[in-house]
């Protein structure tokens, strides 16, 4: 996002915080507008529903939220994810059968598919019958495919298969990439998968020894997932935070020269305000206020901050100019050229944030937008 972008976001994000216009009629087409820009900037044309119940996200979305994140959104560790979209789709089978079912219409069809991951919890081992004569199994995952018999050969396609132990519980994930790929370009090749659990000498039991949770009778913190990591090619110039959590706002920039009227009445107020040098100010952003807390996870809101202030000749180096503004600076103070403004105050370090909520379908999605907090401020 370019510098003109950022600033048109900051006037939208002030218009939502105070409506100056004293026609209630007005107020609300101007709150309007402001509302599908911003929805714009976060690249949907309506918000989604809230869910119907109150409905809990995985924990494992709010994790990779919380390590992607600060309490604010800013992103603190820009590392984490492969791309810029996390999307996690729930079995839509609800089978105690090893059948999985995930409807990935809610893909947009810019989006990347960088990785695709099945994740399935193993629930603890009930107790053998009779001796126990080994601690692995091997579960293999397939996908089954369009119009095939899954005892034929061509009924089904290996996807991945490894050993895991029959003790102990928890998540295993899965590699799927390529079949989630083919599933969105062809949304009908998408008949769901099959996971078998074998013993080692690789033959089917009746009574598998290791079972996963499935989306009928479980809790739903436990239920199988389906985790897409994509990327969507908006990128903007925001800069990586490792240490935004304990980011303070950034001192006034004091200009090298700043002339002090003796008096200030009434009249000059305006004037004081145009001779504040040019730095940081808060600008919160509240999503409850907005209207949209009920399918907006986390943050609650954030602080996008703007910058407001005079690039008073000389600029000093406190004032991070550009070579461009100082010229500017120069041109504008000696008069050498006509209708040559002074340098403007405005954001030189920009950084993300990062939002989870629910789409339209109920699916938690985490997606991070560049450009989105004025980390500091300069003439340019």
């Amino acid at each position: 996002m370019d510098t003109k972008a950022m600033l048109g976001t900051v006037l939208l994000l002030l218009a939502l915080a105070k409506p100056s216009c004293p026609s209630p009629a007005r107020v609300t087409n101007q709150r309007a507008e402001a509302l599908k820009r911003l929805l714009e900037v976060f690249g949907m044309e309506d918000p989604p529903p809230p869910p119907a119940h109150s409905k809990q996200p995985p924990q494992y979305m709010v994790d990779l939220f919380n390590t992607v994140a600060n309490a604010d959104g800013v992103t603190k560790n820009p590392d984490v994810l492969e791309g810029n979209t996390v999307r996690s789709f729930l079995d839509k089978t609800h089978s105690e059968k090893m059948r999985f079912l995930f409807v990935l219409s809610s893909v947009g069809k810019n989006e990347k598919i960088l990785t695709a991951e099945l994740h399935l919890y193993r629930l603890r081992p009930r107790a053998p019958d009779g001796p126990k004569r080994h601690h692995l199994c091997q579960v293999s995952v397939y996908q089954v495919l369009k119009g095939g018999d899954l005892d034929a050969p061509g009924g089904k396609k290996l996807l991945a298969a490894r050993l895991v132990a029959l003790q102990g519980s928890g998540w295993e994930v899965f590699s799927i990439t390529q079949a989630v790929r083919d599933w969105t370009e062809d949304e009908s090749s998408n008949q769901g998968l099959l996971v078998t659990v074998q013993g080692l000498g690789g033959s089917l039991v009746e009574t598998p020894p290791l079972q996963f949770a499935s989306g009928q009778d479980h809790h739903e913190s436990k239920k199988p997932m389906l985790v897409l990591f994509t990327d969507d090619g908006r990128r903007g110039a925001s800069l990586p935070v490792g240490d935004f959590p304990d980011f303070q706002p950034q001192a006034p920039l004091l200009p090298s020269t700043l002339p002090v009227p003796k008096r200030a009445g009434p009249r000059s107020t305006r004037s004081l305000d145009q001779l504040q040098p040019c730095q940081r100010h808060p600008l919160s952003v509240d999503f409850e206020e907005i209207g949209w807390s009920g399918w907006i996870i986390s943050p609650r809101g954030y602080n996008a901050y703007h910058c407001k202030g005079s690039c008073p000749f000389p600029l000093g180096e406190n004032m991070r100019p550009t070579n461009h503004a100082t010229v500017q600076s120069i041109i504008n103070a000696l008069k050498l050229s006509e209708g040559v403004s002074s340098p403007c105050c405005v954001p030189n370090k920009l950084y993300s944030i990062n939002l989870l909520y629910f789409d339209d379908d109920e699916n938690v999605v985490l997606k991070q937008y560049d450009d989105m907090v004025a980390g500091s401020c300069g003439c340019h």
